[in-house]
């Protein structure tokens, strides 16, 4: 993690500025497009997700730099049990004391893999820690403010899959599927607390994160208005009212997206009107364990086939569980 400079924002304004001007030119003569009602969905939509996950980033970003700062990785490899169902336990709960965004996630656990943490252990903390965590889970109940027991079976449900998962890794991955040319890191967060003092690194790596996660969480909040107001609301109708289709379509639009644990649950709420809960429930569980971003680390991480392997494990787990509780939202 590097620390935070203007200049990484640059890539991301040049494309607008090239717009500057087009728009000056173009707009002035066709006002008729400020005014139409696309616009003004489009806009509503896209501000009113943002507005109500942005807190939720913050308070993320500021708490995983908070536990990167000042709690060595070693506290955390010495609290793990030696038997495999207390292990697994103990990392599926380890969320709610250290919640951690996915997108710090797995370098946290590739650190700990590193300083002995076993395995199943970390692909567990991996699955679980994401959502496992109390920020999530007030996000999640302030989304679906009409439907609390979606929160209530996304926590289960994370829950079950990262325990299974867990059992699985223990019981059939005998060797290390850590790729041999992973290098150990030098960009300690306690390094540079210790040259810059403790609250600047704090800062520091939150605004990182923020700045991490927020590009993502724009990114999600763009495409899921341009959908909600240009797809026609009957075709996202007849997609929900599928139920393989509503399952496959809310899956591989979590992965695609990409977005923050913090607030895909935002995001999962403005379909609640197109698609069963079920669905939905797939979307908020899937997405944190895994996602494009996810993937691309995760393959640099472990060896093809044992993230393929994995791949495949959450994918089939998650698909199976939130049909079982489709029943009961």
């Amino acid at each position: 993690m590097t620390s935070f400079s203007p200049l990484k924002m640059l890539p991301l304004l040049l494309p607008a500025a090239f717009l500057i001007i087009p728009a000056v030119l173009w707009l002035p003569q066709h006002r008729e497009l400020l005014d139409s009602p696309y616009l003004y969905t489009f806009k509503t939509g896209f501000i009113g997700i943002l507005l109500e996950a942005l807190p939720f980033v913050l308070t993320g970003a500021l708490l995983s730099s908070v536990i990167g700062v000042f709690i060595p990785d070693e506290a955390i490899t010495r609290w793990v049990p030696r038997q495999a169902l207390p292990a697994l336990l103990f990392a599926c709960l380890l969320g709610v004391i250290f919640p951690i965004c996915e997108c710090g996630m797995i370098p946290l656990v590739r650190r700990l893999l590193r300083k002995g943490m076993p395995l199943y252990v970390g692909i567990a903390f991996i699955l679980s820690g994401p959502i496992l965590n109390p920020i999530v889970f007030s996000a999640t109940l302030t989304a679906f403010r009409s439907h609390p027991g979606l929160a209530y079976a996304r926590m289960g449900l994370a829950f079950a899959v990262s325990l299974i998962i867990g059992f699985i890794v223990y019981a059939t991955v005998k060797r290390s599927p850590l790729r041999l040319s992973m290098q150990r890191g030098d960009e300690e967060l306690h390094h540079e607390a210790l040259n810059g003092g403790r609250l600047a690194a704090v800062f520091t790596h939150a605004a990182d994160d923020f700045f991490e996660m927020g590009k993502y969480l724009i990114l999600g909040c763009l495409l899921t208005s341009l959908i909600q107001t240009f797809v026609v609301q009957s075709s996202l109708a007849s997609i929900g009212g599928r139920p393989l289709g509503s399952y496959l379509f809310m899956m591989g639009f979590a992965f695609i997206l990409s977005l923050c644990s913090t607030s895909d649950a935002f995001v999962a709420s403005s379909f609640a009107h197109s698609f069963p809960s079920g669905s939905l429930l797939a979307f908020m569980v899937l997405g944190p364990m895994l996602d494009f971003k996810n993937a691309m680390m995760l393959m640099s991480l472990f060896k093809t086939r044992f993230a393929l392997y994995l791949f495949f494990l959450i994918a089939s787990t998650v698909f199976t569980g939130a049909i079982l509780l489709s029943g009961w939202l």
